[in-house]
């Protein structure tokens, strides 16, 4: 459950942003959307395979991404 705490004196809608994105971060819009209607079995395997092979890609994309290496810098130095 999403709680947000509202103060005496805070302002309603940056609580209500707050809350927006929370819930927009937990994939509960997401999620409500996706329940709103029937989805067929066959689609929801469709679906999963999809988000399956779409997270292999970044995870791919994350691995072969080049870092410039870091380089210390002692306090003081120019």
């Amino acid at each position: 459950m999403i709680k947000i705490k509202v103060e005496r004196g805070d302002r309603l809608d940056k609580a209500l942003r707050q809350f927006k994105r929370i819930c927009n971060d937990a994939g509960l819009f997401r999620e409500i959307k996706r329940l709103t209607y029937y989805e067929k079995p066959s689609e929801r395997r469709r679906r999963e395979a999809q988000q399956r092979e779409k997270n292999i890609r970044n995870a791919e994309k994350k691995k072969t991404r080049k870092r410039k290496p870091r380089t210390y810098k002692p306090p003081g130095a120019v």
